[in-house]
């Protein structure tokens, strides 16, 4: 399957290769063997590890961001 018919788009452009770095870093983590390039080979278990702990991640990150006593509201 071809990257080109991907829906799948980065909110901040500008951000897409901290998130491709990030998404690596979380593999390596993980034991996942994920490569530049086609994954096929990885099972969906293993995909989803990486999307699944990159989120659980960024969730820890921000609420320790919220909880620093930032005044921002949302």
């Amino acid at each position: 399957m071809s990257n080109s018919n991907s829906s799948n788009k980065a909110a901040v452009p500008e951000a897409k290769s901290a998130l491709n770095r990030f998404k690596y870093e979380v593999a390596n983590e993980l034991g996942v063997p994920l490569t530049d390039g086609y994954n096929g080979n990885l099972t969906s278990k293993q995909n989803g590890s990486v999307g699944g702990y990159m989120v659980k991640k960024m969730i820890e990150a921000q609420e320790r961001q919220m909880s620093s006593g930032s005044s921002q509201q949302y």
